[in-house]
């Protein structure tokens, strides 16, 4: 049976690529081709079968939200509340990173309540499982891989595999200056196990393995940024670039074998390095679609960093970032609930249109809303914008002449004002 990636290089016109270049107003062709070449990717597994979406070169930049329970926090309703939000405010992909409670049961409520692309990053509940026994350095490689071949089952559309973590990349970590070390939860598992054991990360050394089961269950490889800066400081350093580099590597070892991949990034970053760093990951991962996490452009907005994430995203998108995982105001302090996650997705969401503005797409609705401004068109202007609940609530506080301006400015509207006197 064929791939996603092998149809698209076949010339086979399936009805997913139908939809998506509908949906993106592209034509099939550029989409194949891009599939075919690995700039785009459109993760979809046949266990869940998504809702057609595509990630990359020529395409709307996308949007994650993180779900998922923690050891002090454990409520399916709650994470189920958080994806109704989610989906509301048009995710368009969840990942589960659940780590408390049955993790498996889960993950499996999350699938098949979930229309959009869905991910999720195995070796959280592999190292924990390993935790609970003796130590997450005694993971061995058969529960590495067989812990993502249960996530690939139960249907997971992409991973996040943290197969830049090598020996020689945690030597170059041993000898930066970083503050942080290393901050991502999978990261720090596979840094100890490789400090541990003395012996290559397995889902590098095993990597065509690796490639057989996302061949086998289609699923999209996220290749995991590990070393990804955890503050300002440590940004864009010898650490974070040879990962970078290793996972070019992989990027095109995935696209000879018929695998989609995409690419991780940072993370913590000066505003002034983002683009640098946009261009650098499509340089040695050959134009692959970059998954950026913020980036976060100063790290003394502990309550804010939704408002943080989104500046350096909106910079990082209009630089070439493909997709955008969320921040919430709870970042760096709890596990967020569902207003939290409703602030960071809209944030998160208004970046990705400034993106999209800089490369050519979703200028209209702009152009539609001040339309509807000039015309004092209240409804049209709810309509457009990204949260007509909060919006129309604002609109009401203290207006008391519906039809005409609001409470701002009253009877001394600019608008008004200009428009009677223009006629």
């Amino acid at each position: 049976m064929s791939t996603i990636m092998q149809d698209a290089a076949n010339g086979v016109v399936t009805e997913q690529f139908k939809t998506i270049a509908k949906k993106e107003g592209v034509t099939e062709r550029f989409l194949m081709d891009g599939i075919a070449s690995g700039r785009i990717v459109a993760p979809s597994n046949p266990n869940h079968d998504p809702i057609p979406s595509a990630i990359g070169e020529g395409m709307e930049i996308k949007v994650n939200v993180n779900l998922g329970t923690s050891r002090d926090m454990v409520c399916m309703d709650d994470e189920l509340k958080k994806l109704k939000v989610a989906l509301d405010y048009g995710a368009d992909a969840v990942m589960d990173l659940s780590t408390g409670g049955d993790i498996d049961a889960i993950r499996a409520t999350i699938l098949k309540e979930c229309p959009v692309m869905t991910g999720s990053v195995p070796i959280y509940q592999i190292g924990l499982t390993a935790a609970r026994k003796n130590a997450v350095v005694e993971m061995t490689e058969d529960d590495m891989f067989n812990g993502i071949e249960r996530h690939a089952k139960d249907g997971m559309d992409f991973m996040t595999v943290h197969c830049g973590i090598t020996m020689e990349n945690v030597r170059w970590l041993k000898e930066s200056e970083r503050i942080m070390d290393v901050v991502s939860r999978g990261g720090s598992f596979l840094t100890a196990w490789i400090l541990h054991n003395e012996e290559e990360n397995p889902l590098y050394k095993n990597f065509d393995y690796l490639l057989e089961l996302a061949k086998k269950y289609e699923f999209t490889l996220s290749l995991g940024d590990g070393f990804r800066p955890g503050c300002i400081d440590d940004a864009s350093d010898a650490a974070q670039i040879s990962e970078l580099r290793t996972l070019g590597h992989l990027v095109k070892r995935s696209r000879e074998a018929g695998v989609q991949a995409m690419v991780e990034g940072p993370g913590h970053m000066p505003l002034d390095q983002i683009e640098g760093n946009m261009m650098l990951e499509k340089q040695l991962c050959h134009n692959a679609p970059f998954y950026v996490l913020g980036p976060l452009v100063t790290d003394i907005a502990p309550g804010y960093d939704h408002i943080v994430g989104a500046i350096g995203g909106s910079i990082a998108a209009k630089a070439g970032a493909d997709f955008l995982c969320y921040l919430t105001p709870a970042e760096h302090l709890s596990l967020p609930d569902v207003d939290d996650v409703k602030e960071g997705l809209i944030a998160s969401k208004i970046a990705a249109h400034v993106g999209d503005m800089m490369r050519g797409k979703g200028h209209t609705a702009d152009t539609k809303m001040a339309i509807a401004r000039k015309n004092l068109d209240w409804e049209t202007m709810f309509d457009v914008c990204i949260d007509p609940v909060k919006a129309k609530a604002y609109r009401e506080r203290g207006c008391t002449k519906k039809e005409d301006g609001c409470s701002m400015c009253g009877d001394v509207c600019a608008i008004k004002i200009v428009n009677q006197y223009l006629k």
